[in-house]
């Protein structure tokens, strides 16, 4: 690696914080997604519980073209559904009482003897049966409805309803504490998957993930089809939570998924296993995504509420890489609104940590390479209005920079390669740039700070810290030079 410094000043124009958004009827426009991306949407999310392949491949061509036509790409990840268990159809919405006792089926006529008076809902999963116990609680519709499990045989398990409500068809089921015996990439991640591979996307996010070797067999999968497509695991069991180390460890990114690990876990606990995850991502130099639920109000409402804002506000203060909606923008009435509110939230808390010069917790450096890149980021610390100029080709570097979590200095990234240009979108505090790399590294240098200037990202006497591992004369450099722009 390579640190040089240019003098003068220079302000930081970016958010640090980037924004997600789920794609759905009320964004899939043309007109809408043209407005979310110049809002400053750095990436675009494609839930596939809920898409069709000829519907994904026309959106991701729609995003690319908008995206070309407003001038700024940003990423698209495809969000693939995974190992899910789900209640079968009923003919009419099920009234369910507490103490009421009622069956969970997994084979046709599985509610057993004498049950004439025990109402039944079919299950999609056969397994549950075995992965079951006495005294498990299974929870249905997102734990609106609860029931605790009183016995089991071969065809069914027979539960006492503990919170009673509405039961319609196919809600889906989870199950706290209980390890599924469940494919972590199914046939339809694979079908999915493929779809997304060849229509171009930039990261896949794994659902359910319940250890390494889950991002290990998709991990598999892309370098089978020759795919630098980046793997985010989603956390949403307790599987997960207890192995946390290895699962960051393992893959690209991570993403803090609160709507099934809001009911996997105790609530309580909810606030800690964020903290925890983020910390552990920042140690070990992963990205880190907080998701679900953000400003859930704004689905209906044009304004979030108080204690939206809080939580929005304390993933900014946590140093999460990324925040994400969902629901505010596939089906709700504000999604332009919403962006902008995250956008204004995350510039405001930015804003303060600046102010108080917040810093990050130590992050564990495991090479000679990330200990040269935390010079730079204490050079530019200690550099008052000064930014982070970076050259990397498959973001390797830019990633280890936004980990290392600079206090004020925007990371200026050059890559000569679209796919990791569109992926250093999702990182905090990086602002990608592509440009093709000249075979003589200082005619490099040079050639982005003239871009730079051009598009009046920066004035003559900026000051700027250099980090790239360019090659000159069949090595690399790794000293830290000072050097003053003319």
């Amino acid at each position: 690696c390579c640190c040089f410094s240019f003098s003068s000043s220079m302000p930081s124009t970016i958010r640090r914080t980037k924004i997600i958004f789920t794609l759905g009827p009320a964004t899939e426009s043309e007109e809408m997604l043209e407005k979310l991306i110049r809002a400053g949407a750095d990436v675009i999310r494609l839930n596939m519980a809920h898409a069709k392949h000829d519907w994904t491949r026309a959106v991701i061509k729609r995003v690319r073209e908008v995206s070309r036509r407003v001038g700024r790409d940003v990423a698209i990840m495809m969000d693939i559904k995974g190992p899910e268990i789900r209640t079968g159809d009923v003919a009419a919405p099920i009234e369910l009482k507490a103490g009421e006792i009622f069956d969970f089926t997994v084979r046709p006529g599985g509610a057993g003897e004498g049950s004439e008076e025990i109402r039944s809902v079919n299950v999609n999963y056969q397994d549950l049966v075995n992965d079951i116990k006495v005294g498990d609680i299974v929870l249905v519709d997102s734990g609106l409805l609860r029931f605790e499990v009183l016995e089991r045989n071969d065809r069914h398990i027979r539960c006492k309803v503990l919170t009673p409500g509405q039961l319609t068809s196919r809600r889906h089921i989870n199950l706290p504490g209980v390890k599924v015996n469940l494919p972590s990439f199914t046939d339809k991640d694979r079908g999915d998957a493929l779809v997304g591979l060849e229509a171009g996307i930039d990261f896949i996010a794994m659902s359910f993930v319940r250890e390494a070797a889950d991002i290990e067999q998709l991990r598999e999968f892309l370098r089978w089809h020759d795919s630098r497509v980046q793997i985010i695991a989603k956390i949403e069991d307790q599987s997960a939570i207890a192995n946390l180390d290895e699962i960051v460890r393992a893959c690209d990114v991570l993403m803090v998924a609160r709507g099934d690990l809001g009911i996997e876990c105790p609530y309580e606990e909810l606030p800690i296993i964020q903290r925890r995850a983020v910390q552990t991502c920042q140690a070990l130099g992963r990205p880190v995504i907080i998701a679900t639920h953000m400003l859930e109000s704004m689905i209906t409402q044009p304004m979030p509420t108080r204690a939206e804002i809080t939580d929005v506000a304390n993933a900014v203060y946590e140093l999460a890489d990324c925040v994400m909606l969902s629901g505010e923008t596939t089906v709700g009435r504000y999604p332009l609104e919403s962006v902008l509110m995250l956008d204004k939230i995350s510039r405001r808390i930015e804003a303060d940590q600046l102010q108080q010069g917040e810093t990050p917790r130590p992050m564990i450096l495991t090479s000679d390479k990330m200990k040269v890149l935390r010079s730079a980021v204490v050079m530019a610390n200690e550099l008052p209005g000064s930014a982070i100029l970076t050259f990397t080709r498959r973001g390797f570097i830019a990633q280890g920079l936004a980990a290392l979590r600079p206090l004020q200095a925007p990371i200026l990234a050059f890559t000569p390669h679209e796919e990791t240009f569109r992926q250093m979108r999702l990182l905090r505090a990086i602002e990608p740039w592509y440009m093709p790399f000249a075979s003589d590294p200082d005619t490099t240098i040079e050639n982005a700070i003239n871009m730079l200037r051009k598009e009046g990202r920066i004035q003559v006497g900026a000051r700027l810290v250099v980090a790239t591992d360019l090659l000159s004369q069949n090595r690399l450099f790794d000293s830290v030079q000072l050097r003053t722009v003319k």
